[in-house]
C-alpha cells in the first residue's frame, strides 16, 4: 500500500499530527521505534498547562494561542483524560515576587491573587499516555481510524520524485517527521535541537490537593487511589545531559522543591520517569518544510557573503515537513502546531513564520558570513 501521508514519531508531537489529518484521509501511518505511542519523552512527561508570564513578546503570543486552542480541545474531545482544576503559580523568591506585579498588566487569562501567589484557572493537567493513545484509536463520523506501525526504527529515508520510502519498505507522498531528539533523517546543518532531560514521580500521599502548583516544579492536583490515599505527579525539567546515575538524588530533590511549596504526608514514590526533550536554539518550535541548504546555497551563493534572499525562493525537499522543538511545552503547544501544519498540508494555509525553518536556515547561513 502506498500511503498519503507518514507520520514518524509518535509522541505528543506525531500523535496531533496523525489526528488531525485523520480528518482529512485515511491513508495515514503514524510510526514509531518504540513499542507505543508515548513510549519516550512525551510519556515520561507531567503534562502541566499553565500560562507563560511576562511581557509581551512573540514567544510569550505563541504559547498563550497554543494554550487557549490546545485546553479547549483537549477539554472537548477528552474530557475524561483533562483535569481544569486551576494552578497557583508562585514566585521563587522576592526579585520573582516583582516581576510578577510587573507582568500582571500583560496577563492573558483571568487570575486571582491568593496567600501563595497567582491562581489561573486555565490551568490543567492532562493524562499524557492517555491523550496520545487516544488521539490515534479513537474515532467517529469526521475522523477515520490511524494505522500504527511500532517496534519500526526508520533509517533511511529516500525520494524518487513522487514518493518517500522508508527503509525501501513503506512508501508515501507526505512525509512529517516527529521525531523529538533523533535528527539521524535529516542530513540539514541549521537544524539542530538540545536535549533537555525531565524527570517526574508519581507518589502516594494522604494529602488532598484541589489544584495544580507551580513554583521550581510542577504539582499535580491529587487523584484518589484507596480511601485514605491519593496519586500526585512532581515533575520537573532540570538536566541538559541525561542523569540516570542519580536517579535517587533527582527524585530527593524533586520531593524537597515540593517542600518548598506545600507540606505532603505520607509520602511513598510509585512511579519515576525521565525523558528528553527537544528544544531549538532559539526555543521556538520548529514547524514547516524542509529546506534544502546545499540546493539553496547552489541556487544562491552569495546567501553566504550575507546577500537577502526572499524566502520563498529557498529550495524546499518535496512534501518532507517537520515539527519538532517543542521543550517542555510539548502538550501546550503540539496541537496547535499540529493544526497549523495540516492546514498548510491541506490547504496551503500559511504558517506562523517564527516557527518555520526558514528562519534558522538564515541564521545559520549569516554565521558561515563570520
Amino acid at each position: 500500500m502506498i500511503y498519503e501521508h507518514i507520520v514518524v514519531g509518535a509522541g505528543i508531537s506525531g500523535c496531533s499530527v496523525a489526528y488531525e489529518l485523520s480528518k482529512h484521509s485515511d491513508k495515514l501511518l503514524l510510526v514509531d521505534k518504540g513499542p507505543s505511542v508515548a513510549s519516550g519523552a512525551s510519556g515520561a512527561a507531567g503534562a502541566f498547562l499553565s500560562p507563560l508570564l511576562g511581557k509581551p513578546n512573540k514567544f510569550k503570543d505563541l504559547v498563550t494561542n497554543s494554550l487557549k486552542y490546545s485546553t479547549l480541545l483537549y477539554k472537548n474531545n477528552f474530557p475524561f483524560l483533562v483535569d481544569n482544576c486551576g494552578t497557583t503559580r508562585i514566585p521563587q523568591n522576592d526579585i520573582d515576587k516583582e516581576k510578577f506585579k510587573e507582568y500582571i498588566p500583560y496577563m492573558d487569562f483571568p487570575y486571582k491573587e491568593d496567600k501563595d501567589g497567582y491562581f489561573f484557572k486555565i490551568g490543567t493537567v492532562v493524562n499524557s499516555v492517555g491523550v496520545c493513545k487516544t488521539m490515534t484509536t479513537s474515532f467517529n463520523n469526521k475522523r477515520k481510524k490511524i494505522k500504527t506501525k511500532f517496534n519500526f526504527d526508520v533509517k533511511r529515508i529516500s525520494y524518487d520524485g513522487e514518493y518517500w520510502t522508508l527503509n525501501n519498505e513503506l512508501k508515501t507522498k507526505n512525509l512529517i517527521l516527529t521525531t523529538g531528539i533523533d535528527l539521524d533523517l535529516i542530513d540539514e546543518f541549521y537544524i539542530t535541537v538540545r536535549p533537555l532531560w525531565g524527570r517526574r514521580i508519581d507518589i502516594s500521599t494522604t494529602t488532598n490537593l484541589i489544584h495544580n502548583y507551580h513554583k521550581s516544579c510542577s504539582v499535580s492536583k491529587s487523584f484518589p487511589i484507596s480511601d485514605t490515599k491519593y496519586r500526585i505527579s512532581i515533575g520537573a525539567t532540570h538536566h541538559r545531559e541525561k542523569n540516570d546515575k542519580d536517579k535517587q538524588k533527582d527524585n530527593e530533590e524533586l520531593l524537597l522543591k515540593t517542600k518548598d511549596i506545600i507540606d505532603l504526608e505520607d509520602i511513598d514514590i510509585i512511579k519515576e520517569y525521565c525523558g528528553a526533550r527537544a528544544c531549538s536554539i532559539d526555543y521556538f518550535p520548529i514547524v514547516g518544510e524542509i529546506i534544502n541548504s546545499k540546493q539553496t546555497i547552489k541556487e544562491f551563493p552569495y546567501l553566504k557573503n550575507g546577500t537577502n534572499v526572499k524566502k520563498d525562493r529557498f529550495s524546499k525537499y518535496e512534501n518532507l515537513y517537520i515539527l519538532n522543538g517543542v521543550g517542555g511545552r510539548g502538550f501546550v503547544l503540539a496541537p496547535y502546531l499540529a493544526k497549523q501544519l495540516v492546514d498548510y498540508i491541506i490547504d496551503n494555509k500559511p504558517i506562523d513564520e517564527n516557527i518555520i525553518p526558514d528562519r534558522l536556515f538564515i541564521r545559520e547561513v549569516k554565521r558561515m558570513t563570520k
